[in-house]
C-alpha cells in the first residue's frame, strides 16, 4: 500500500509544478498587458481601478434638431404612412 500512495504523492507534486509554472506564466502575461494599457492610457497607472476610471463613458449631449429638419422629417414620415395606407 506504501507503493500507491507514494505515487500519488509524486503525482500531486508533479502536478503543482506544472500548475505553479502556468501560474507564473500567466502573471508575466498580465504584467505585460498592463504595462500596454498603461502606456495606451499616457502613462496612467493600469489598474483594475484606473482603467475603470477611463473606460467610464460621459453622458452624451442631447442633439438637438432645426425647425425646419423636424418639419422635413414630418413631412417624409407622413409621405410613408400615406403611401402605407393607400396599399392597406
Amino acid at each position: 500500500m506504501k507503493q500507491g500512495t507514494s505515487s500519488l504523492a509524486a503525482y500531486y507534486v508533479a502536478a503543482l509544478k506544472g500548475l505553479e509554472q502556468e501560474k507564473n506564466r500567466l502573471e508575466e502575461e498580465i504584467r505585460v498587458v498592463r504595462a500596454l494599457l498603461a502606456r495606451h492610457a499616457g502613462g496612467a497607472k493600469a489598474t483594475p481601478e484606473a482603467s475603470a476610471a477611463t473606460t467610464a463613458k460621459k453622458p452624451r449631449k442631447k442633439r438637438e434638431l432645426s425647425a425646419a429638419a423636424r418639419a422635413r422629417i414630418a413631412a417624409a414620415q407622413k409621405k410613408r404612412w400615406a403611401e402605407f395606407r393607400k396599399k392597406s
